[in-house]
Parts: C-alpha cells; sequence; structure tokens
C-alpha cells in the first residue's frame, strides 16, 4: 500500500538520495525525467543560481522517493522526474510548481520529455501549451567513432588535464570573449566543478595546439550504473572551429568510454551531431501560460 509523504529539497543532505532516485529511474530517451549527472553538473556549476533549491521539492512513498519537482537555469524553468508507476502524482507535483516554484519576470515554464504523458495532461489541465520542442541526439556505441585528429594537434593525457586551460578554453569556446572581454584567469569556479562528487573529468578531452593551448573541449561525467557517457559539455575556441576537432575529440571519448562499459553517450539537437552519426533520442518539449 502506497503511503505517500511529501517535502522541500535540502540541498546540504537530500542530494545524494536524489542522485541514487536519478539512477534508478534512468531510461535513455529520458521518459521518466533527467538522468543524473543532469542535475549534479548543474549544482556544481557557477551558471546555476542555487539561491532557490529550498523550493524543489520530494515525493516520497514510506520513505522512498518516487517523485521530484526541480528548478534548473534558468531558475524558472521547471523539470519533474517521476518513479515509473506513481505517474498519479504528476498533477499534484503541476499544482505545487504553479504555486510555488519561481518565476522570472511573472512566468514560468515547464520542460516536459517525451513519454510524461501525465505530466504533460496535468500541465494542461493547470492552462499550459506546449510552445516549444526539440531533439537531442544521441550515439550509441554499436558502431565506432571515428574522426582523426588533424595534423598540428594532439590529445591531453588522459587524467592530466590542466583546470585553469580548461577555463580559459571554456570562456572562449561559449563565446564569452566577445562579449565580456578576456577571460581573467579565475579559475575558482572550474576547480569547484571538479569536486563534485560523481565527476569524472579525468576522461574529459581536451585538444592542445602547437602552443600547448586548449583549443577544443569535451567532458564527461560517466556514470557506469546507467552504461552512460555524458559528455558535458562540449565546446572550441572560435578562430578553431570547423577544423574537426569536435568530432575527433568525442571520437577520443570513444575510444576511451567504451571499454568501460558505456553503450551511448549524450550529445545536443545541433546539426553538428547528426553529420557525425549521432541520432535522435531525447524528445524535449517546452510549456507556457499565455
Amino acid at each position: 500500500m502506497k503511503r505517500i509523504t511529501t517535502r522541500n529539497f535540502r540541498i546540504l543532505c537530500d542530494f545524494m538520495d536524489i542522485y541514487q532516485f536519478m539512477l534508478e529511474i534512468y531510461e535513455k530517451d529520458w521518459r521518466n525525467g533527467v538522468p543524473a549527472p543532469f542535475f549534479e553538473y548543474a549544482l556544481s556549476s557557477d551558471w546555476m543560481d542555487k539561491s532557490y533549491t529550498h523550493r524543489n521539492r520530494i515525493w516520497e512513498d514510506n520513505g522512498k522517493i518516487v517523485a521530484f519537482c526541480f528548478t534548473e537555469n534558468p531558475v524558472n524553468c521547471i523539470y519533474f522526474s517521476i518513479r515509473p508507476g506513481y505517474e498519479e502524482l504528476a498533477e499534484e507535483m503541476v499544482d505545487y510548481a504553479e504555486k510555488y516554484m519561481p518565476r522570472l519576470d511573472g512566468k514560468m515554464e515547464f520542460t516536459i520529455f517525451e513519454g510524461q504523458e501525465a505530466v504533460k495532461k496535468a500541465a494542461m489541465k493547470q492552462g499550459y501549451e506546449q510552445t516549444g520542442n526539440w531533439n537531442e541526439m544521441v550515439y550509441d556505441f554499436d558502431k565506432p567513432l571515428q574522426y582523426d585528429l588533424p595534423k598540428g594537434f594532439r590529445f591531453t593525457d588522459i587524467g592530466k588535464l590542466n583546470v585553469e586551460k580548461v577555463d580559459e578554453c571554456c570562456w572562449k569556446g561559449f563565446n564569452h570573449e566577445e562579449t565580456e572581454g578576456p577571460w581573467d584567469g579565475n579559475a575558482e569556479s572550474s576547480y569547484h566543478l571538479v569536486m563534485a562528487p560523481h565527476e569524472t573529468s579525468k576522461y574529459a578531452v581536451a585538444v592542445e595546439n602547437e602552443k600547448g593551448e586548449y583549443v577544443c573541449y569535451a567532458g564527461m561525467w560517466w556514470t557506469p550504473e546507467n552504461k552512460l557517457a555524458y559528455m558535458e559539455p562540449l565546446c572550441t575556441a572560435p578562430e578553431y572551429r570547423r577544423k574537426g576537432l569536435a568530432a575527433a575529440a568525442l571520437s577520443e571519448l570513444y575510444r576511451r568510454m567504451k571499454p568501460l562499459g558505456a553503450t551511448h553517450m549524450t550529445g545536443g539537437d545541433n546539426p553538428f551531431y547528426k553529420a557525425i552519426g549521432y541520432q535522435p533520442c531525447i524528445g524535449w518539449t517546452i510549456w507556457t501560460k499565455k
């Protein structure tokens, strides 16, 4: 017999239990909610506003976590994770989100994955409608990923990344230099990130030029329980784009992760991924109120 209780998320003591919950409900197409590294990466990064995490809500059945409603980035973007067999909680979760989760300029949006039909129905009942969608691609390791690194570049040795160089590469690779100026040399946010409890940056790939500068970076959050190679982030410095560096970096990740038991690797919705062999897999839908 189900005995459902609910309470708010406590970041200092609940994270590890939520991580385990997400491992247990994981499906390749995210039909039950996001994978565990998605939430940990956000909580460990400086780009996420964590001042609203106390509003996240946990549902338990006799002490076992069965559902979780939470915010990510931006804070008015709300996600729902539900253990199979507890879909009846969707309406209560959406009602909670509508009443208590944060808004920006009075607005809120729900991220609902294809397969979360109960959440969609609950959102529609609250007056939400689908206003956007895209499909994130995944690479299946049943076929090799083989793109060679161009001459004049090399991969860093496994487990020997320089955190400052990674931070500078990501600053340039995500175009911050164009809008905010040169990297200021402060890598504290990256040092904080690599202290996340399940981080596996030792498997990440950085591409160096002949000067030893990092010009492309592909991060890795290895999740052996789900045989998931969660790749995040991926970036290339502007002047080094369209040289095949990113495809080569992902090929190197394939070579590092497949022997460990990985069966698939995440990507994104950019056409680049499809061009190198990724396939559509994770259907994202965005729901808002008029």
